[in-house]
């Protein structure tokens, strides 16, 4: 089952040096094999990420959209590929899903699991889960301090999924009084700690932010609007940005319609993927075998975009 909050707590004890007892601490052949294994983008999800070419470890990818655009879905999906052993299409890794908005449902990523195998499968893959649930950004901050000691001692944790990361937006904001830097402030040093351990730890890091404000007037049809609204650290850190929208409740049986935008913020380059939502999780449309009726759904092929962030 999914490990406890108390398993990371910051007295945890990391491996020992080599020639001594120093709490943390791995030796360097400890450290290859932790950094050898870690997972590309493209082995994480090959549909959302297929133009990738390179390992792009320790990227940063942002699942951005308004409440019911399908975002925890989405990251549900990607921890269940993640925590899959390798013969039922997943990587056999392990995974750490930081909840930070008290919306996590077991039960919900055990139906995903399900899709790829029977009851004894799924327990191993809930074995290979540590779930930790945050309730400010004081404890969200606390808990990454201690995360370092947990990825030393787990090398086949390879992705950290974060669902609501702007869940304290506005209590950080109300907590700042009038100055907008301490505002942004717990924000600010949750992202910093974030962007280390995605690069030291080499992790592919998926955060998830709600559109809180307005979005901007969609430049292009069908493109959804962008205004970012959380901290410059966030906006510099972020390497893959992922836009979801809901697109009505479909037609019969076919229930809601979604797409996702997936944009590389330092290449330009952008695709755009339709996907439905049924009981066993996320399904993109013809990718997956129970497949929606034709032209339904549609995938775009990779587009250039101008150079420079949105």
């Amino acid at each position: 089952m999914a490990q406890a909050a108390g398993k990371t707590s910051a007295g945890a004890r990391g491996p020992q040096a080599a020639g001594g007892d120093v709490p943390g601490a791995e030796s360097g052949t400890e450290l290859l094999a932790r950094l050898e294994g870690r997972s590309s983008l493209k082995e994480i999800d090959p549909t959302l990420f297929a133009a990738e070419d390179s390992q792009d470890h320790g990227a940063v990818v942002e699942l951005h959209g308004p409440e019911g655009a399908g975002k925890t879905e989405l990251l549900y999906r990607v921890t269940a590929r993640c925590l899959l052993p390798r013969e039922a299409g997943g990587l056999g890794a392990e995974a750490l899903f930081l909840d930070a908005d008290g919306h996590f449902d077991l039960l919900r990523l055990v139906a995903v699991l399900e899709r790829g195998g029977a009851e004894e499968l799924v327990r191993g893959c809930l074995g290979r889960l540590w779930v930790l649930r945050c309730a400010s950004s004081a404890q969200l901050l606390l808990t990454l301090h201690a995360l370092p000691a947990l990825l030393c001692r787990r090398p086949a944790l390879g992705l950290l999924a974060l669902d609501g990361l702007s869940a304290f937006y506005w209590l950080d904001r109300a907590g700042g009084g009038e100055s907008a830097r301490l505002q942004e402030a717990p924000l600010r040093q949750c992202v910093q700690l974030l962007q280390r351990l995605a690069a030291a730890h080499r992790l592919q890091l998926f955060v998830t932010t709600q559109s809180l404000l307005q979005p901007r007037p969609p430049p292009a049809a069908g493109d959804p609007g962008h205004r970012p609204y959380l901290c410059q650290a966030w906006r510099r850190a972020v390497t893959h940005r992922l836009l979801l929208s809901r697109h009505g409740d479909g037609d019969g049986d076919a229930g809601p319609r979604f797409s996702v935008l997936v944009r590389h913020l330092r290449s330009g380059a952008s695709r755009r993927l339709a996907f439905t939502v049924g009981d066993g999780g996320l399904q993109f449309c013809g990718q997956d075998v129970r497949t929606p009726p034709a032209g339904q759904c549609r995938v775009d092929a990779v587009q250039p975009e101008p150079s420079g962030r949105p």
